[in-house]
């Protein structure tokens, strides 16, 4: 193991115990509305002395050393609590996805995990929608399988994430039964004039539809490929062109002003951060609840 490695994982445990991660939203607009119908929660670490730790340094490395999943865990949490804030204040209809990796998915530990973050923030299940990668469920497919079910059998959704990318044969989608399908930012990019990426956008829309599966498309970033979207009938997009992820206080002030687009009155809402408690440990999750944390 290099030096440069050990020295990320001694400050990703440090960041772990003094809480230097924050969950950041990036809207999910309905192309038909405009609406913000959801977002997608992505953590990002603000380390002391390095500054913006990268996710594509830090994952990778929280995964290998199983700390993915008191982290997966506490963005969960701190995902769960705002988005029951923002429904009780009256953004409504709001589902929040959360992305679980290929560790967290062959956890024996994640179904009670779940539940109980559920249970103590009082989100439904029906607003949650957890993302996996092709890999990641392909890694783990008789765990996967298993746990997939029970958590849908929960009324939560279960979203494809990077649909594509990975080796996933189309019998996965099938054997899952997957309630949302997401489109690759590389297939997205320039489909209103690249004919092939036009061609497995449109064809991943279809096949998505087929399945009674909702498709977002990631990653866009211009007005013309939005049009384009919108031609083929997706449903939901996130990317550049409406807003990149933000930290939880400039995203509700997004909510309010698409909000007010529609019309819709809203209650007031005190965005604050969730202090990282591994949930694991049941004691410390019900002194949280009894301190009323919830209304962050």
């Amino acid at each position: 193991v290099s030096p440069e490695k050990l020295a990320l994982e001694a400050l990703l445990r440090r960041a772990l115990a003094q809480g230097e991660f924050q969950v950041y939203y990036q809207p999910q607009v309905d192309i038909a509305t405009r609406q913000i119908i959801g977002a997608e929660a992505l953590v990002r670490w603000q380390n002391p002395d390095r500054g913006i730790i990268s996710p594509a340094e830090f994952i990778p490395l929280a995964e290998e050393t199983g700390l993915i999943i008191p982290l997966g865990e506490w963005v969960l949490l701190s995902a769960c609590a705002q988005t029951a804030s923002w429904l009780a204040a009256g953004f409504s209809p709001f589902k929040i996805s959360v992305n679980l990796s290929a560790r967290q998915l062959s956890d024996p530990q994640l179904k009670a995990r779940i539940v109980l973050i559920l249970e103590t923030t009082g989100l439904e299940p029906a607003n949650l929608e957890l993302e996996m990668t092709e890999s990641a469920v392909v890694e783990n497919a008789t765990v996967a399988g298993a746990t997939l079910n029970e958590l849908k059998a929960l009324g939560i959704r279960i979203a494809i994430d990077d649909f594509g990318t990975g080796y996933a044969t189309l019998g996965y989608l099938k054997q899952f039964a997957f309630d949302s399908l997401k489109i690759d930012r590389i297939f997205v990019r320039g489909a209103n004039e690249d004919a092939q990426n036009a061609a497995i956008t449109t064809a991943v829309i279809l096949l998505g539809h087929s399945l009674n599966m909702t498709v977002i498309a990631e990653g866009v970033e211009t007005e013309a490929e939005l049009a384009f979207l919108e031609d083929q009938q997706c449903d939901i997009i996130q990317g550049y062109l409406f807003s990149p992820p933000q930290p939880a206080l400039i995203f509700e002030s997004l909510l309010v002003t698409n909000n007010r687009l529609f019309g819709q009155e809203l209650a007031t809402v005190s965005t604050g951060v969730v202090p990282f408690v591994p949930l694991s440990d049941r004691e410390k999750s019900q002194n949280l609840s009894s301190s009323g944390w919830e209304a962050v």
